[in-house]
């Protein structure tokens, strides 16, 4: 005798589905087409998630994420030079790295960035992916440069000392002495405006600790320069007039408006942990462009119903129902997307199409069962029970073999001999969360729909 299915799987079913259909509608959906002779134009926006819960601002807008291969923009691959670095702590300033140029990258504002670490034995590398950036040289400029901020004090030197400072090759590491004051008392910098000149500068405000010991700095060494160096090299050399106790001190130079906005963003960012150099810069053009996205979209959806009239066509009711299941994927899939941020590529589409046949695979294995069931002289209803229980294990078992293949692309511990590439990386997880739910609506949804249609159209074979 064929189970019941509850109410409250069916209801939170419908629930799920629901939230699903709402977070994968398109966020702006434009129709402007011509229908018997006649225009249909309107335009549907989408509100996104916005509202306080326990004083923490929830925003969330749901928007699907594009990758550099879709989009365009650029990508630059960073050496770290780990020289001056124990190998035990190679790993971590490998990763401090990727979180400070991640966060550079957050305050300036690139959508959808995608920044990895990679090794290759003891090469250390990171691979930074800004989608949409047209200006090649100020990215560089922002992911590029270490950004250590140092506060040298002159020394106090004789005349003799002088002349032979003036000779030296390392003149200014002769001239100056450390002062303890670096970047990491900073407590926020700001891009400002000379009120006179109206050039930029960059307003430095200190932490507790760096206000006390810029207080002391200033205070000690009146009528010295203080030089503040960015990298090894002086940015300004103000001389200290008056002792200033207040923690803030400005930055002034021959910058630009975006010169000083990066190192603005920089010296909030922090520091990077180690040296790094550019190895390789390319800018990149979208593969498939605003035009061919909604094509690939429109193949799609063609696909999707011939896919759909032939289960039911071949199959009937029980393809009916696998279609519904179907529906149920893609839109748990898009909505899943959204929620977590997977950053769509174009193998990332390869893998959502791939995990879509999975999805029917699953059905189809199950009803075959049910069709040998029934040659061997069970009832409708039987067979559909015996149908799941006994094909589970063989829908398991391949999307298990197909879970470990993708673990293996994506590749989360970072190992070396595995891939590290991106867009690999992005198949992989496509891939992955296919057939996680794949499974969930080839055989849990499958299972509650048949239920609970076919008793009420087939009502006949459930009696006899």
């Amino acid at each position: 005798m064929i189970k019941k299915t509850k109410p409250s799987a069916l209801i939170l079913l419908l629930v799920l589905f629901l939230i699903g259909a709402y977070i994968a509608f398109p966020n702006r959906l434009t129709v402007d087409q011509k229908l018997f002779n006649k225009q249909i134009k309107f335009e549907i926006n989408k509100k996104p998630i916005d509202f306080y819960f326990w004083g923490k601002h929830i925003y969330k807008d749901f928007q699907l994420k594009k990758g550099l291969d879709i989009q365009g923009g650029m990508q630059v691959v960073l050496r770290a030079n780990m020289d001056e670095i124990v190998p035990e702590n190679r790993d971590a300033a490998l990763e401090s790295a990727r979180e400070i140029i991640s966060r550079r990258v957050d305050l300036y504002g690139i959508s959808e960035p995608t920044i990895q670490a990679a090794r290759f034995e003891n090469d250390y590398r990171l691979i930074v992916e800004l989608p949409g950036v047209d200006d090649p040289q100020q990215a560089l400029d922002l992911v590029g440069k270490t950004a250590e901020l140092e506060f040298l004090i002159e020394k106090e030197l004789t005349e003799e000392e002088i002349a032979v400072a003036t000779q030296s090759a390392d003149f200014l590491n002769t001239y100056f002495v450390e002062t303890g004051l670096t970047g990491q008392q900073l407590k926020l910098a700001q891009l400002q405006f000379d009120q006179q000149t109206n050039k930029p500068l960059i307003a430095l405000e200190f932490n507790d600790q760096g206000r006390d010991l810029f207080a002391d700095i200033t205070k000690n060494n009146i009528d010295k320069v203080l030089a503040i160096f960015m990298d090894g090299s002086p940015v300004v050399m103000p001389r200290i007039s008056t002792a200033i106790l207040d923690g803030r001190a400005v930055m002034t130079g021959d910058f630009t408006i975006d010169e000083a906005k990066n190192l603005a963003i920089q010296l909030n960012a922090g520091a990077l942990p180690v040296r790094i150099e550019v190895l390789e810069q390319k800018n990149i053009g979208a593969s498939l462009g605003d035009n061919s996205v909604q094509k690939s979209i429109n193949a799609g959806l063609v696909g999707l119903a011939m896919v759909i009239l032939f289960m039911i066509l071949y199959y009937g009711w029980l393809g009916f129902i696998s279609s519904i299941a179907l529906i149920i994927y893609a839109t748990l899939t898009i909505a899943l997307y959204k929620i977590i941020g997977v950053v769509l590529t174009v193998p990332g589409i390869a893998g959502l199409i791939i995990t879509i046949g999975m999805a029917l695979d699953a059905n189809i294995l199950i009803f075959e069962r049910m069709k040998e069931e029934q040659r061997a002289g069970k009832s409708y209803a039987e067979s559909m029970e015996l149908g799941f229980g006994r094909a589970w294990d063989t829908v398991k078992d391949a999307n298990l073999a197909s879970i470990v293949t993708a673990l293996v692309l994506i590749n989360p511990l970072n190992l070396s001999f595995l891939n590290t590439s991106g867009l690999v990386k992005g198949f992989g997880i496509t891939f992955l969360l296919g057939s996680l739910l794949s499974m969930f609506t080839g055989v849990t949804v499958s299972r509650i729909l048949v239920r609970l249609i076919m008793p009420l159209v087939k009502a006949k074979e459930f009696k006899s």
